[in-house]
């Protein structure tokens, strides 16, 4: 009888426990998932403009690629110093005024003359983006444990192909339909109205959002302690760095920091290149070339929330990276190889996408397994800032080899070799330190 009463009391508790952390998932990653939905439509929609900015403003593939890529730069001087920051003002104000001014700068996007403002303005936006994608990161650990985490950051981060299946069609008909309206060309429109979703929801972000646990007022006081007994829990657990300069010291970082440069090699040629790619198989119409190369990001986001379910299920971090890193570069290569015939190529390129981006999302299931506390907000941030560089040499590499081949074939075949070398990097990692 005693053992029947604690057995329902240990179901009564864990089913409680469920409910409360549904409760949070449904207030905060939906919303967070629609802030980065802007947020990369912002940051790649560049993608869509090259197919008429770049021609009728004279830029090259090299101009573009540079373009491309410089935003990284100032991403990753400030996405160190903007998470620290956000450790003390506090998430809500910080991600909000994060989203304005990203808002501002991209709709400035639309009166670009030459060279110059378009660098500025790039630079600018990695400004004003540093800290949002490392700070939402870090902000997730405020709230859910280890073993919860994979599942919450794959939703969240299937953000990025859900811009994709929306944002391409979406900027291929501005541009097909508005080409001339008022005097603007329809790359113009797009950057005006692509930019206007970044400013309302910064001004929902600064009522909405909660900087955490203890000042969250739609939750009870039991739920609150549910959560923070849990939190509390896991940062026990942990054996990792607790500040800055002990979080840059220790060797597990750097080797995180060269795991995830290679991921974003992938993530951001593919990103940045999608377009062109599928308009090279023959494709005509920015709609139809919208529509098509929504198709990969669809096959991704299934893909993401699968493996993260299931590397939360089986407490298993390597593998569930290693394996989608592996057949993204099959991916890559046979949609090179096969660029001539549609069907093959944006099959191929939906195995990349759907390989390159779950390990997006599954890769932050390493880092916050062991750092802890302010060496958590700079390590992530760190983290971040140094493997999103490849964003700068990524397109920037494809676009002088597509420049100098006159083709895509060399620049994809380069990004599945990073992509494998990364997958190769993820075995040096310690099982026993992340398969919590």
């Amino acid at each position: 009888m005693a053992s029947n009463l604690i057995s329902s009391g240990a179901t009564s508790a864990a089913a409680t426990e469920e409910n409360v952390y549904a409760k949070v998932f449904w207030r905060l990653v939906p919303f967070l998932m629609c802030c980065y939905v802007v947020a990369y439509l912002d940051r790649v929609n560049l993608g869509f403009a090259k197919l008429q900015m770049a021609s009728e403003l004279g830029f090259s593939d090299t101009v573009y690629g540079l373009g491309a890529g410089i935003f990284f730069l100032s991403y990753f001087i400030f996405g160190v110093p903007s998470n620290l920051i956000l450790q003390r003002v506090g998430p809500r104000l910080w991600i909000g005024l994060i989203m304005i001014s990203w808002g501002l700068i991209s709709g400035l996007f639309a009166f670009t003359r030459t060279s110059a403002m378009f660098y500025a303005l790039r630079l600018l936006l990695g400004v004003a983006e540093a800290g949002f994608y490392p700070g939402i990161i870090l902000y997730l650990t405020y709230w859910f444990p280890t073993q919860r985490y994979a599942k919450v950051t794959a939703v969240f981060v299937s953000a990025i192909p859900m811009a994709g299946i929306f944002g391409n069609p979406l900027s291929g008909w501005i541009m097909d339909h508005l080409q001339e309206r008022i005097g603007l060309h329809g790359w113009q429109w797009m950057f005006i109205l692509e930019a206007v979703p970044a400013l309302v929801l910064g001004l929902v972000t600064l009522r909405y959002l909660d900087d955490g646990i203890r000042s969250a007022r739609w939750l009870t006081e039991e739920e609150k302690q549910v959560l923070e007994r849990n939190i509390a829990l896991n940062q026990a657990g942990k054996q990792g760095p607790k500040s800055v300069r002990s979080a840059f010291a220790d060797a597990r970082l750097w080797l995180l920091c060269l795991i995830y440069f290679t991921i974003i090699a992938g993530q951001y040629g593919l990103t940045f290149w999608m377009p062109t790619l599928v308009r090279a198989t023959g494709i005509k119409g920015n709609f139809h070339v919208g529509c098509l190369s929504a198709i990969p990001y669809v096959v991704a986001i299934v893909t993401m929330i699968f493996l993260g379910r299931s590397a939360d299920a089986h407490r298993e971090r390597r593998w569930h990276l290693i394996i989608p890193a592996w057949a993204a570069a099959v991916g890559l290569v046979v949609a090179a190889i096969m660029a001539e015939n549609a069907t093959v190529a944006i099959l191929f390129l939906s195995v990349a996408a759907a390989g390159v981006l779950s390990c997006t999302a599954l890769f932050w299931s390493l880092p916050t397994s062991f750092l802890q506390g302010t060496g958590a907000a700079a390590g992530i941030a760190g983290i971040n800032a140094f493997g999103n560089l490849a964003g700068f040499a990524s397109p920037v590499l494809i676009g002088y080899l597509k420049d100098a081949t006159h083709n895509n074939r060399i620049g994809m075949y380069t990004l599945a070799a990073t992509v494998v070398i990364g997958g190769l990097a993820v075995l040096k990692i310690p099982a026993a330190l992340v398969n919590r």
